[in-house]
């Protein structure tokens, strides 16, 4: 079963990758119910090992392609966030002082919590995109503006799969461009 759910999120990961135009560094934000993936109720069925399985999975594919992971706790600890310490210093955020457990957290903060180098909390950020394993609402943690991604990948386990990449907002009227041409700005 954990051979299943590995390699479906692993494909999910993948998909949204080659979907969105992330470059090295973006921040990925994670929410995941390991309920919903047994097939349960959000909150109500979670599993350490369903946890380990994705996000260990989701942590190598993300080094591989030199991405920075935010793990989304649940609605207990306000959706905080899970990160390591190098990212929350790199982009500013203020980190705050909690510890996740499997009925505190989630399955997935209490996992990247303890597979990270040098794990800490923070309580929001603003992502590059994200995936969303179990219809956790993800969208607070994302930057302005997100651009939802239909996966065909779109179940682990039981749960529903989402993403979503950003764009920087447009901005301007009717004599706006948003595409570089060739003229220079000329005509």
């Amino acid at each position: 079963m954990y051979e299943d759910l590995k390699k479906q999120a692993a494909d999910a990961f993948e998909e949204l990758i080659s979907l969105s135009d992330f470059h090295e560094g973006s921040l990925i934000v994670i929410g995941g119910s390991s309920s919903e993936i047994r097939g349960g109720h959000i909150g109500k069925d979670s599993s350490y090992e369903v946890g380990t399985a994705v996000v260990e999975t989701l942590m190598e594919l993300a080094e591989k392609h030199h991405l920075r992971l935010a793990f989304q706790c649940c609605e207990h600890l306000n959706r905080a966030l899970i990160v390591e310490r190098e990212t929350a210093e790199k982009f500013g955020y203020e980190i705050v002082t909690v510890v996740p457990w499997l009925h505190g957290g989630g399955a997935f903060a209490t996992n990247a919590y303890y597979h990270f180098r040098d794990p800490v909390a923070v309580e929001e950020i603003k992502a590059d995109g994200g995936l969303d394993i179990g219809l956790t609402m993800i969208g607070m943690h994302l930057k302005r503006v997100a651009v939802p991604i239909h996966l065909a990948h779109n179940r682990v386990g039981s749960a529903i799969v989402t993403g979503a990449r950003t764009r920087p907002p447009l901005i301007g009227g009717e004599r706006a461009r948003y595409i570089k041409d060739d003229n220079k700005g000329a005509f």
